[in-house]
């Protein structure tokens, strides 16, 4: 495992490099590192690695989340108003009809299972999109009319909407029924996850705190472990609730990480979010190194044309949603169109949970995962490259003069 492990981050690493410096997404070399040194190419992983992806897979998750969590500004949220409230899931669900409409065509599965396609596809990638609007921000590039700050919120919250719908259709498509009730819990779940989460959030804060006034000085490292054990035990809770109540672990993390950032000063919540973005710089190589090995790419390759043909026509449904959840705003055309884009690249939540369905021995594993790959490899640069190249010309600098 050890050797396993070596490969992981130093192979993972330097493509990540690589790819940076031809001006790529880093997560496109680690893709790629991760199906040549996996079990369907090279074969140079340790079996014992690749039987804890999964939990590894997870722990990025949760790692990303409670960073978005600690990056969102609940008044920024406010003020941009409906408009990110609409992007936190007009976009989503008008991508998953897509795949409801056509994957079953392409693919011969059945309309669960393109649910369950959908959830896993929907999502805008954080580890793309988060830092780039932060450099927006701090450029006051677009933020006269709010609109960095808009999509980073609608965007953290766009990934928590679909990891619930997932886990919703996921229940349904391994008991092979659709049950209104499971559609009735999402909503529950979502209101649970984060009357849970701001609950611990504040309870952590108040314990916090009181250790400070007592001269008891807890440092920032001993923080991070504190909350990524809490977000842990969120999760253990979410299976422990699964028969008796539906409930969102993941929801509850980024609850719980607003609610201290909300509550916190703003040096500490600086700190906290540094520490965390140092962590992901390692969850995110074991994250895509792993996803890429569970790929076989040989089915990927047959599953080519249709799956990049579904993406495509997936893509053009969810640019009609933020179309649609920036109508009656002061936004220009432009603006609108970067919106649209800000809006195209995915990775992060397909690569933590887009192997998730082969693992449970679903049929449609092995088709989802490949459209999951597939999508970040076409999306991430595209998205990527095209807020890079367009946000100049497309938002205006605050304080700039008119052209």
């Amino acid at each position: 495992m050890l050797l396993s492990l070596s490969i992981i981050f130093l192979v993972g690493l330097s493509a990540a490099s690589v790819f940076k410096a031809i001006k790529l997404p880093r997560i496109i070399g680690m893709l790629i590192t991760g199906i040549v040194v996996g079990p369907f190419v090279l074969d140079l992983l340790d079996p014992s690695i690749l039987g804890i992806s999964s939990e590894l897979r997870q722990i990025a998750l949760i790692i990303i989340l409670i960073k978005a969590g600690l990056s969102l500004n609940l008044s920024d949220l406010k003020k941009v108003g409906r408009p990110a409230f609409m992007m936190a899931f007009v976009p989503a669900c008008f991508e998953i009809l897509a795949y409801l409409c056509f994957s079953p065509i392409l693919f011969e599965i059945s309309y669960v299972e393109a649910a369950v396609m959908g959830a896993v596809l929907s999502a805008v990638s954080p580890a793309v999109v988060v830092p780039r609007m932060v450099n927006l921000i701090e450029e006051k590039r677009g933020t006269e009319k709010g609109i960095p700050q808009m999509i980073l919120a609608g965007a953290s919250c766009d990934d928590i909407f679909v990891i619930v719908l997932f886990s919703t259709f996921l229940t349904m498509a391994q008991g092979n029924s659709a049950n209104i009730m499971d559609f009735a819990n999402i909503p529950v779940s979502i209101i649970l996850g984060i009357l849970c989460g701001s609950s611990i959030g504040l309870l952590m804060f108040f314990l916090l705190e009181a250790a400070y006034k007592k001269n008891l000085k807890i440092r920032s490292s001993i923080k991070v472990i504190i909350i990524l054990s809490v977000s842990f035990l969120l999760m253990t809770i979410e299976t422990w609730l699964k028969e008796y109540a539906a409930f969102s672990g993941l929801l509850a993390v980024v609850a719980m990480a607003c609610v201290i950032k909300l509550k916190s000063d703003r040096a500490v919540s600086i700190r906290l979010s540094e520490k965390f973005g140092k962590l992901w710089i390692a969850a995110e190589v074991i994250l895509f190194v792993l996803v890429g090995a569970s790929v076989d790419i040989r089915y990927t390759l047959t599953a080519g044309l249709s799956a990049v043909a579904l993406i495509f026509l997936s893509l053009a449904f969810r640019a009609v949603g933020v179309f649609i959840c920036v109508i009656g705003t002061n936004l220009t055309i432009k603006e609108r169109i970067f919106c649209i884009i800000a809006y195209l690249p995915k990775a992060t939540v397909q690569a933590a949970i887009g192997s998730v369905p082969l693992s449970l021995g679903l049929p449609c594993g092995k088709i989802i995962l490949s459209v999951a790959v597939l999508a970040i490899l076409i999306t991430a640069p595209i998205g990527a490259l095209g807020i890079d190249a367009s946000c100049c010309s497309l938002l205006k600098q605050e304080n700039a003069p008119e052209k």
